[in-house]
């Protein structure tokens, strides 16, 4: 069953602050092989400008992956998630993620479309920090598959 059109421009309560721990950021960054000691060692960073560590620059995804949650699990959408597929993810920084930062997702459903009877939604994700500065937009694109003919 085809998605709603009209939950294109529907915009969900921001999500409660997640705060980004050094910890968290040096195990992404093993976790995802980049050792670059910008993500590790505090002295690295500031040597470069930096406050603290920063975060490789997936490593929001996490953040608002779990903020789309949001609009997967809203019984009015109808999405199946048995059936979803993460079809395609970018970002577009203002700045890097700090150690240090509380951070709140904001998610707006930007397209819903059918396509060989497979339903796509796309989520924006608007990523501010507590002092409401804009820090990166994510677009996240998930796939609900066609069920299968019988």
């Amino acid at each position: 069953m085809a998605l709603d059109q009209s939950f294109v421009g529907r915009t969900y309560p921001p999500t409660d602050p997640y705060e980004v721990g050094r910890e968290k950021i040096r195990e992404f960054a093993v976790a995802v092989g980049d050792l670059n000691p910008v993500y590790t060692d505090p002295e690295a960073a500031k040597a470069l400008g930096h406050q603290d560590v920063i975060a490789p620059p997936t490593f929001v995804f996490a953040i608002t992956f779990a903020a789309a949650g949001q609009v997967v699990e809203d019984p009015q959408l109808g999405l199946d998630y048995s059936r979803v597929v993460h079809g395609d993810q970018k970002f577009a920084y203002v700045r890097p993620v700090r150690a240090g930062d509380r951070l709140t997702v904001t998610s707006t459903i930007e397209a819903v479309k059918s396509l060989a009877g497979n339903d796509i939604i796309d989520i924006r994700g608007e990523v501010h920090d507590e002092s409401g500065e804009h820090v990166v937009t994510a677009w996240t694109k998930l796939v609900s598959r066609a069920p299968e003919e019988a």
